[in-house]
C-alpha cells in the first residue's frame, strides 16, 4: 500500500462518522438532464455533474459517478468523468467510480490500471467490480487496490430480478454463489479486521433484496468490509427494508441515493438540503 496513506476502509469510516452513512450517486440520466433544463450532450453532462460536486463536495461521505452515463457521450463524456473525479478529490470527498468492471488476465489488469492506479485520471477512491467470471479473476484489481490504498465494491446481491439466476444458484456443496463471494471478500479483509477497522473490499448489496442474504447463507456481518446499498430513497428502501436486508451488519452499510437527492436540483442549496435529509434518514435507519 502507498506509504502513509490510510486505507480506503479507514477513510470511509472517518467520512461516514463526519457526514453520515450516505453516498450520493451522480447519475446523469437523460430525463434528469431534461428536468434540470440541460441538453443531453457532453455540455449538459458537465454542467449537471459538476453542479452536484460543487453542491455536495465536503458535505457527504462519498459521491458515486455512474460511468456508463458518462461513457454514452463518448470521449467528451469520459473527460467529464475525469473532471468529476478531480473535483471531488479537490473537495476532499471520496469517490466510488461505479463502472462494474470484470474481465480476465491482461484485460482486467487494464481496467485496474485505468481505475485504481495512482496517476490515472479515472482513479477515484474505490471501484465497483463484477466477480462473475470467477472471484479469482478480480486479482489484478485486488492487488492494485491494496497497493494504492483504494477500495473495491464487489457485486454480491443485486436488486435486478435477473441477478437471482446467478447469485442464488448453489454449488455441489449447497453454497450459494453470493455466499461464496461474501466469504472471499471476508478472507481479503481478515488482516484489516484484526486491527479493529473495516477492510477495503466491500460488497454491493441492494437495499431492496429483502431476506435474500439470510435465505441464501450470505454472512454480511462476517465480511468486515463496507456494504454499498443502492436503492435507498426513490427506489423504496427505508429503515424497515435496511433492517431486513442487513440485520447485524447495518453498522457497515453505506446507503446510496441518487434520484432521491438529484431530483432536488439544479439549485445547490436544495441539493444540499436533500442530501442532508437523506443522510439523517440513513443514520436513523441504520442506527448510526
Amino acid at each position: 500500500m502507498s506509504a502513509g496513506r490510510p486505507t480506503f476502509g479507514e477513510r470511509l469510516s472517518a467520512a461516514t462518522a463526519e457526514h453520515g452513512p450516505l453516498c450520493v450517486g451522480i447519475d446523469p440520466h437523460p430525463a434528469l438532464l431534461a428536468a434540470w433544463g440541460l441538453t443531453d450532450d457532453a455540455d449538459g453532462l458537465r454542467a449537471f455533474a459538476l453542479t452536484v460536486v460543487d453542491a455536495l463536495g465536503g458535505q457527504v461521505a462519498a459521491l458515486k459517478p455512474q460511468a456508463a452515463l458518462f461513457e454514452r457521450h463518448g470521449s467528451r463524456g469520459v473527460a467529464v468523468l475525469e473532471d468529476v473525479v478531480a473535483a471531488a478529490r479537490a473537495a476532499r470527498t471520496l469517490t466510488i467510480v461505479d463502472a462494474k468492471r470484470g474481465d480476465i488476465g491482461s484485460t482486467m489488469q487494464g481496467y485496474a490500471d485505468a481505475y485504481l492506479r495512482d496517476g490515472s485520471p479515472l482513479a477515484g477512491d474505490a471501484l465497483t467490480v463484477s466477480p462473475y467470471l470467477g472471484f479469482g479473476s478480480l486479482a489484478p484489481a485486488v492487488e492494485a487496490a491494496h497497493a494504492t490504498g483504494r477500495g473495491l465494491f464487489v457485486l454480491c446481491l443485486t436488486s435486478n430480478p435477473e441477478g437471482a439466476d446467478v447469485q442464488h444458484a448453489t454449488d455441489t456443496r449447497g453454497r450459494s454463489v453470493a455466499a461464496e463471494i461474501a466469504a472471499r471478500a471476508a478472507e481479503l479483509n481478515a488482516p484489516a479486521g484484526a486491527e479493529g477497522h473495516l477492510g477495503s473490499v466491500g460488497l454491493v448489496v441492494g437495499a431492496t433484496v429483502g431476506d435474500a442474504a439470510s435465505e441464501h447463507g450470505v454472512d454480511l456481518a462476517a465480511v468486515n468490509g463496507p456494504l454499498l446499498a443502492p436503492g435507498v430513497g426513490a427506489q423504496g428502501a427505508g429503515g424497515a427494508e435496511l433492517a431486513a436486508v442487513f440485520g447485524d451488519a447495518r453498522p457497515a452499510v453505506l446507503a446510496s441515493s441518487s434520484r432521491g437527492v438529484l431530483a432536488a436540483g439544479p439549485d445547490a442549496r436544495a441539493l444540499l438540503a436533500a442530501a442532508r435529509r437523506a443522510a439523517d434518514d440513513a443514520r436513523a435507519a441504520l442506527g448510526a
